[in-house]
């Protein structure tokens, strides 16, 4: 188990988020011989409520963190710039029947921009974070890694930081596995050690996505087709609160002549107000064999080669899947697999990697069957 970090000095400042994760990182990086600070980041704010956010506990626990570990700790508020950056752009795509993944977004503009634009102004040499990653210089470059634990790795939500972020940025956590992570702030005696994951995103909290989205888009209920038919099997609330590949809550059963195989979403026909679906896990409409991703954005800052073969992702947690890139146009690539890939879901970021190096990656806008 790889647990130290190269002695050295320089002023860091680690995004304390309440979680172990975050104040391993920074005592790692204070054993180390670095001056540390802790700063928390407050990026949602305005409907909070104890039931489901918890920021008020979060900021509690990253300052009890900070007070074990001796080092200083503030706090600062970025919400203002996280729903001009993240949350508007959310839900301008939540409108067009997208599913975006503000995680990405926040990572790019909130985390290794505010945060570290605020970090470098304090004086700061390099920020610090408690993300599952790692980060190196070769060849003159730096390179986006995947963690060791490969089941916490999240340079998926990581591939669109920039070569100047790289440079300033630590991941101290990245070569740990998760229960060593937990060891050691136990050992430490950190209050946190114990804490469960947060989970989700994190303005939405706990609570039911559907009502929290309702706040913000209105209910438009519509019919429930059987993909390819006019067959109505059901009703749903709004186009928007449903995902291509979702199973649960589409609230349909029972259905005349129909086999006990579960429904999926399959396609939303957004002209119409109509929800599409069909029936069974592997169904051929599920299934895409290619897909279109505009919005680029690459770690080194040039395009990976085409007709190469590399390993992707559609969605975070998915096993990669051998692909190769047809063709880079202007901000827009396409992408084939050599296995059909399940539910692709325009909005989710397609990310390419090179063995163990994330190469970046960009938002998916259409996908096409196997052999279409």
């Amino acid at each position: 188990m790889k647990e130290a970090i190269p002695m050295s000095e320089g002023k860091i400042i680690v995004g304390l988020s309440g979680g172990v994760d975050s104040s391993v990182a920074a005592l790692l990086l204070k054993r180390a011989g670095y001056e540390v600070t802790g700063l928390f980041m407050k990026n949602w704010e305005g409907d909070d409520s104890d039931e489901y956010c918890s920021a008020n506990q979060d900021v509690v626990d990253a300052a009890a963190a900070a007070d074990v570990i001796g080092i200083d700790f503030e706090a600062v508020n970025f919400s203002a710039e996280y729903r001009e950056r993240v949350f508007a752009d959310f839900l301008r795509e939540y409108q067009a029947g997208r599913t975006p993944n503000p995680d990405v977004l926040c990572n790019s503009e909130i985390k290794f921009k505010a945060f570290l634009d605020h970090a470098l102004a304090l004086g700061a040499d390099k920020i610090a974070t408690g993300h599952y990653a790692q980060v190196r210089e070769f060849l003159g470059a730096w390179q986006l890694l995947k963690a060791e634990d490969g089941t916490k790795d999240q340079s998926y939500f990581l591939h669109r930081l920039t070569q100047a972020q790289l440079a300033k940025t630590l991941f101290p956590v990245g070569h740990l596995y998760k229960r060593d992570v937990r060891r050691i702030a136990e050992e430490a005696g950190l209050p946190n050690h114990a804490r469960k994951d947060s989970t989700g995103i994190c303005f939405i909290g706990e609570r039911p996505f559907r009502e929290f989205l309702a706040r913000y888009l209105p209910k438009q209920p519509g019919e429930i087709r059987v993909l390819g038919t006019d067959r109505v099997v059901g009703r749903h609330e709004g186009l928007v609160y449903y995902t291509l590949g979702q199973r649960e809550g589409l609230g349909i059963g029972g259905v005349r002549g129909a086999t006990e195989e579960p429904w999926f979403v399959a396609a939303k026909d957004m002209e119409r107000n109509i929800l599409q679906v069909v029936q069974g896990h592997e169904h051929p409409a599920l299934l895409s064999g290619s897909l279109v991703a505009k919005d680029l954005s690459w770690v080194a800052g040039t395009a990976p080669h085409t007709h190469w073969v590399y390993a992707a992702k559609t969605r975070y947690r998915q096993p990669d899947a051998a692909c190769e890139v047809e063709r880079i146009s202007g901000d827009g690539c396409e992408v084939n697999f050599a296995a059909p890939q399940w539910a692709v879901t325009p909005g989710q970021s397609l990310v390419l990697y090179e063995s163990t190096v994330c190469l970046g990656g960009g938002i998916i806008t259409t996908s096409r069957a196997p052999d279409a």
